[in-house]
């Protein structure tokens, strides 16, 4: 019912950024929370930066000051804008969308920081 696609990944140096996308398809989006996830090589995926419906926005602490969430309803998109990368940053950036009980996840898009 709900496709997400996220965009933007690549190689970037430390220090350097990244703007992350995820486009969703459907009517739900305006009416949903939105996540970005992300899973480090050998490591758990964990959540990263959360933005709700209503415009609430928490991060986790190892983002908090460096990456910004944001979302634009009207093109049913959800940003992550990463800002002084670190190699400990690298991972597959996954977005997820929570509309009540139900949830769907993108494929995810590479973050690779590295010199």
């Amino acid at each position: 019912q709900v496709q997400l696609v996220e965009s933007g990944g690549g190689l970037v140096q430390p220090g350097g950024s990244l703007r992350l996308s995820c486009a969703a398809s459907g009517s739900i989006f305006s009416i949903s929370d939105m996540g970005w996830y992300r899973q480090a090589p050998g490591k758990q995926r964990e959540w990263a930066a959360q933005i709700t419906s209503r415009g609430r926005i928490n991060y986790a602490d190892s983002v908090k000051g460096r990456f910004t969430v944001s979302r634009d309803n009207a093109k049913n998109t959800v940003y992550l804008q990463m800002n002084s990368l670190k190699p400990e940053d690298t991972a597959v950036y996954y977005c997820k969308l929570v509309y009540g009980i139900d949830y769907y996840w993108g494929k995810g898009t590479l973050v690779t920081v590295s010199s």
